[in-house]
């Protein structure tokens, strides 16, 4: 075969590329400046439901998590960022690159042992506690630890007590008055209304509410009398165990009529951990009897024999309520170490 006689330059040269290397690696980041800004509504197996715009002005859309988000966790209520398609139109698929800062949360671990804790909320301004008062019977205990995780979540507590048609609710209020925790009462009329509702829907305007309860107490049926389309599964209560069965099975967030403030329907507990609290912070929301913990020796837990709230109270600086006020004090802070059910 005769040679060829042509001179020979680099691009007769094959080089095999180096795929490891043949891509310098950056920590730059995209600042994605065009992204849009949304609310987490719902998650459903790694998708979720946002919300983008205000008012009238407004469409839901379906969206995912982008890589560069790393392991952080995306909750029901977070401002989230989003690029790509965010026209919510049927087939399309948004991508959340970054979480705004969020100003409450609400946790709970699986018992007060657990290290890890799981965020069930964010950005949400009020707890309502959501208690029958017969059928299934109050459980007291469950209503302190959530107290106690709204007051360490820095978010008001409400107390919302159902089926009052069915018992007196003056006897468990009292257990609470001490604690000023301000409730609704409802009950159902002969004609399956609710009487009261008006009241809920007040306090619940221009917030945003979680609403949490162990199954049956009637939760989802107030969920579906305060917003009328939300269509949650409502269950009974099984005659044998006095226990409701869970029908709401992942959090969802839902615009009040008017989007006059939100909702924030739960799947019912059993069970509220509390292992991610500090007990020493809860005599931060005792404001008349927190001055009286500055004489109390380091390390105090405020119950025990050394505690010097015993004098503030007998002294009278803490008014009238002092005695009552500090045993409702002591009873959440050993709800905090207390088993989780009652």
């Amino acid at each position: 075969m005769a040679r060829s006689t042509r001179d020979y330059d680099e691009s007769d040269v094959r080089i095999r590329p180096n795929r490891r290397g043949s891509r310098p690696r950056t920590k730059d980041r995209p600042k994605h400046e065009d992204a849009v800004v949304g609310r987490v509504l719902g998650v459903d197996r790694g998708r979720y439901r946002v919300r983008v715009g205000d008012g009238s002005a407004h469409h839901d859309l379906v969206a995912m998590r982008a890589r560069e988000l790393g392991r952080k966790g995306i909750v029901v209520g977070d401002e989230v960022h989003l690029v790509g398609d965010t026209s919510g139109a049927e087939g399309s698929l948004a991508r959340i690159v970054r979480l705004g800062e969020r100003v409450t949360l609400l946790r709970r671990t699986a018992d007060d042992t657990d290290p890890v804790e799981r965020v069930l909320v964010a950005n949400a301004d009020q707890l309502v506690v959501v208690s029958a008062l017969t059928n299934p019977e109050p459980r007291p205990r469950l209503i302190d630890r959530c107290l106690v995780a709204a007051y360490d979540a820095g978010m008001d507590p409400l107390l919302v007590l159902t089926k009052a048609d069915l018992t007196d609710p003056a006897p468990f209020l009292e257990q609470y008055a001490p604690l000023s925790v301000p409730h609704v009462v409802t009950s159902r009329t002969p004609q399956d209304d609710i009487e009261g509702l008006d009241a809920v829907l007040e306090a619940l305007r221009g917030r945003t509410s979680v609403l949490v309860g162990h199954s049956g107490v009637g939760k989802s049926t107030l969920v579906n009398a305060l917003v009328p389309d939300a269509l949650r599964a409502v269950g009974v209560v099984n005659d044998v165990t006095g226990r409701g069965r869970h029908t709401s099975t992942s959090a969802v967030a839902l615009p009040l009529p008017d989007d006059d403030g939100w909702v924030v329907d739960t799947p019912g507990v059993r069970s509220f951990g509390l292992a991610h609290v500090d007990p020493t912070r809860i005599v931060h929301h005792f404001p008349d009897l927190e001055p009286g913990t500055a004489e109390c020796p380091r390390g105090c837990t405020h119950d025990e024999e050394e505690c010097a709230l015993d004098a503030w109270v007998a002294s009278g600086a803490a008014g009238p309520a002092g005695p009552s006020r500090l045993d409702s004090l002591r009873r959440l802070l050993r709800t905090r170490t207390a088993a989780g059910e009652d």
